[in-house]
């Protein structure tokens, strides 16, 4: 079972840019899809983005389409998230998350391993 750890959450106004950080441990993450999630205040954990074992296939909420990329990085066992163009909508504990499913064949939300999530404020 892979560990993660997230960070780089933070405070930051409208229109500004957040790279959030999820390190992993106890495993290689080259054979995982990582994703993102998030649950704002009241709100359920919706889906934020996925990315491939290899980084080539990646998927990502209408939302966030054209404001946030996801990375990985696997010789760092690390993969990014880069928030540009926050909104206040935005705030919300974001969550990473690993799964040995291949993204390639379709998104799939229910992955076996999450980090405890990094807390992102966006103020208007």
């Amino acid at each position: 079972q892979v560990q993660l750890v997230e960070s780089g959450g933070g405070l930051v106004q409208a229109g500004g840019s957040l790279r959030l950080s999820c390190a992993a441990s106890g495993s290689t993450i080259s054979r995982y899809t990582m994703a993102w999630f998030r649950q704002g205040p009241g709100k359920e954990r919706e889906f934020v983005a996925a990315i491939s074992w290899t980084g080539r296939t990646t998927y990502y909420a209408d939302s966030m389409k054209g404001r946030f990329t996801i990375s990985r990085d696997n010789a760092k066992n690390t993969v990014y998230l880069q928030m540009n163009s926050l909104k206040p909508e935005d705030t919300a504990v974001y969550f990473c998350a690993a799964d040995r499913f291949d993204l390639r064949y379709g998104l799939r939300t229910d992955f076996s391993s999450w980090g405890q999530g990094t807390q992102v404020t966006v103020s208007s």
